[in-house]
């Protein structure tokens, strides 16, 4: 079937037609992708929605069967609403199916983004055949999507699965709005804050990190810079992805232990950097989980890393269609 993918970003929105089934999904046309930053909500809007009718046009007359929205959280996916979200400033309570059905006469469906990542690896990546998985961020940010007993769980309120916000130590980066989070130690802002914090302690005693050139350069450590540093054996480098291993086991430990899944499947950083991280994670997890647990999990980089934004929103409509629509 047909279907439209809406990517909408703090960065980045974006539209993509293309061919979805529960085993596989093909972008057959992109459109122009829109930085977020030089649009109004209400601007951003229009410009989708005449980016989802160019999209009808490159469909040659054939159904396009649902629109799939892939955003941040806070959402309401049952009403199709988009709450406040904290990369998206200024859209407060938009109900963007209702806009999207209205304007194309297409049916629509609202899905927090880890969600309909978790959907794209669930069907097409790393955890497909499994029955009981989570996927995880660890971006920009730190949350998950969990795929329990063979369907999405968003929970009572679309806030299952917003990991980040569990303290893993009394001090600690801040992520989530709270010192020593999850997501404080494992995501992009949250490595940043780390390195810059042992990258001081070594100025002031004096030494002179090659990580960075001056205490004044601080805030160009971005968790990019580390990562490269990492592989090519800065030893600062490779300290701070230890200590977020560490706290990254920590986490994992307490969700195979919660929810049992068959596999945690872990994106973007996770993926780049798997050597210099996944062992302080291993040691933890082996250290902290239940035996039986442990033996029924795997821990595994995403497949679809950087191509999943692209096929998420389709895996949306896909998965409200029932896939062979």
């Amino acid at each position: 079937m047909l279907a439209i993918g809406i990517d909408i970003g703090g960065t980045k929105c974006a539209v993509n037609l293309g061919e979805v089934t529960e085993s596989s999904a093909a972008v057959l046309h992109k459109c122009k992708v829109r930085k977020t930053a030089e649009y109004s909500p209400a601007q951003m809007l229009e410009a989708l929605a005449q980016d989802v009718k160019s999209c009808l046009e490159k469909g040659n007359g054939q159904k396009i069967a649902g629109i799939g929205i892939s955003c941040g959280g806070p959402l309401d996916s049952g009403k199709g609403i988009i709450l406040s979200p904290p990369n998206l400033p200024g859209w407060d309570r938009i109900p963007v199916t209702e806009y999207f059905q209205r304007e194309t006469g297409i049916p629509a469906w609202l899905c927090n983004d880890a969600n309909a990542c978790a959907l794209a690896e669930w069907k097409l990546g790393a955890g497909k055949g499994t029955s009981n998985m989570v996927f995880i961020t660890f971006g920009t940010g730190l949350g998950a999507g969990l795929i329990l007993d063979n369907r999405l769980y968003a929970g009572a309120g679309d806030m299952a699965g917003e990991i980040g916000h569990i303290r893993l130590s009394d001090y600690g980066p801040a992520g989530y709005g709270k010192m020593g989070s999850f997501e404080g130690f494992c995501s992009g802002g949250g490595i940043a804050q780390l390195a810059q914090s042992m990258l001081r302690e070594e100025f002031q005693m004096g030494h002179r990190p090659a990580l960075c050139g001056s205490i004044g350069e601080l805030g160009e450590i971005t968790a990019a810079k580390v990562g490269a540093a990492a592989k090519n054996g800065d030893p600062l480098a490779l300290e701070v992805l230890k200590r977020v291993g560490l706290q990254l086991g920590k986490g994992l430990s307490v969700l195979m232990d919660i929810l049992n899944p068959e596999c945690i499947v872990i994106g973007s950083i996770f993926v780049r950097n798997y050597e210099e991280i996944w062992p302080s994670t291993r040691k933890v997890i082996e250290r902290e989980t239940l035996p039986a647990a442990r033996k029924a999990c795997r821990i595994l980089p995403s497949q679809l890393s950087e191509s999943v934004g692209d096929i998420a929103g389709l895996m949306v409509a896909g998965y409200h269609l029932g896939w062979e629509y």
